[in-house]
């Protein structure tokens, strides 16, 4: 009989037995599940950066609306049971148990039938459709994992609406080395005749998407930098006017500090715009749940003048960037920092250290079989001029040493969502901290 502890265990052991798979061998598996996948209300978002955030906005909103919602994102920061939640909660052990036996008895025919196993993702995209028909929610609200076009969540034939968020050189190796070869892995999402609304900022990414829209008969609706005007930026969180074609103009908050979170917020309220007559929702209710919205790890403020913050790749980190610059003028700036060794790890130090040119660093470790020595990463710090630099591998104590030197300035823990991670698995276990 295996208990929880058992699923995560041999769930995480997936990646070394088995890779992934064709898009239709998850179809297959999923057929004999009943093809839960198309008996939702799915809004389908991809991207390089802000799709967490875009679904978080989303999950928010259609919540205000009185909706019972379905949220399926990656990675988890603490507990893999993070990556399903239904209206604002993670699932609880009991549920995650039974949607994970339930996909075990279509594996194991599967395989008898010489079906490979699922991978690592593919398993846990079967779950979360299991555990969103057993719950029988409205709308799921459904974050690829990699790229677009080949992922298992692609699965979906006809989703409400596909999302483009921003486009980034990033996972170069699964993904093509251009912006446009990327933007067509994400742009495989799309379907016929669903609307897509997408980043339109980056015109090598935006002149891809609207190929690809318009040879599969679907309406495009880009998001663009005049649709929206900053007009306040404080520790609190940041207050903006949306300009659209239906709503007007609108006054809208989230509770977010950094200036992207901005155009994140406002594609998914541009992708509810265009989805009004299926949802109904007031604005009002709208405006409600941006500012309501919850996302773990993405510039949010755990501790007074404490955020953290999961950029790790060079458009997140510059986004980063662009945010401790602005408060970096009025607050000094402390860093806790650490990355893991695919990423490049050397830039990201140098931007950061050239940019912020923060008053204290405190490196640590993260990353398992990826860890990238602690005093590895502070010489880098003291070699692009940072003066007062500490290693420390434990994170823990890092922690700790990053909040003393903290003083009356903010604290910027940043680098790797693994930092996040381990961050608030300390200050779950250390209440006190």
């Amino acid at each position: 009989m295996l208990n929880y502890r058992k699923i995560v265990d041999y769930i995480e052991e997936i990646p070394k037995f088995t890779s992934k798979n064709p898009l239709d061998h998850t179809k297959a598996l999923l057929k004999r599940l009943g093809d839960p996948q198309n008996q939702m209300q799915v809004i389908h978002v991809a991207g390089t950066n802000g799709k967490g955030s875009v679904c978080a906005y989303l999950d928010s909103m259609l919540r205000a609306g009185g909706y019972k919602v379905g949220l399926f994102t990656s990675p988890h920061l603490v507990k893999i049971n993070e990556r399903f939640k239904i209206n604002g909660e993670m699932i609880s052990d009991e549920q995650f148990v039974k949607a994970f036996e339930e996909v075990q008895t279509i594996i194991r025919q599967a395989q008898e039938d010489g079906l490979d196993h699922p991978s690592y993702f593919e398993t846990l995209f079967l779950m979360g459709m299991v555990v969103f028909k057993e719950a029988d929610v409205d709308y799921v609200v459904l974050e690829t994992g990699l790229g677009g076009r080949l992922d298992a969540t692609n699965t979906v034939d006809r989703p409400l609406a596909c999302i483009i968020t921003s486009i980034s050189l990033d996972h170069v190796e699964y993904l093509g080395d251009t912006i446009r070869k990327i933007a067509g892995e994400k742009a495989g999402i799309i379907k016929p005749q669903v609307p897509v609304i997408y980043d339109g900022h980056q015109p090598e990414a935006s002149e891809v998407i609207e190929k690809r829209a318009k040879e599969l008969g679907s309406p495009a609706f880009a998001l663009t930098e005049d649709m929206y005007e900053m007009q306040r930026n404080t520790r609190e969180g940041i207050d903006f006017s949306f300009h659209c074609k239906y709503y007007n103009t609108v006054q809208l908050s989230i509770p977010y500090i950094a200036p992207y979170q901005m155009m994140n917020a406002s594609l998914a309220f541009f992708t509810m715009e265009q989805l009004r007559d299926v949802h109904k929702i007031p604005v009002e209710k709208l405006i409600e749940g941006l500012k309501n919205t919850h996302w773990e790890g993405r510039m949010e403020t755990i501790l007074p003048d404490v955020i953290v913050d999961g950029a790790h790749n060079a458009d997140g980190v510059a986004r980063f960037v662009e945010t401790a610059c602005h408060f970096g003028k009025e607050h000094p700036i402390t860093l806790l920092f650490s990355a893991v060794a695919d990423k490049e790890y050397e830039k990201m130090i140098r931007t950061v250290s050239e940019k912020i040119r923060p008053r204290a660093v405190v490196a640590t470790e993260v990353g398992g079989s990826r860890v990238v020595p602690a005093t590895e990463l502070a010489q880098f710090f003291k070699e692009d001029g940072c003066e007062q630099v500490i290693a420390e591998a434990n994170v823990g104590e890092a922690f700790e040493k990053a909040l003393s030197l903290k003083g009356d300035g903010m604290l910027f823990c940043v680098g790797s969502l693994y930092l996040v991670g381990e961050i608030k698995e300390y200050l779950q276990k250390n209440p006190k901290a």
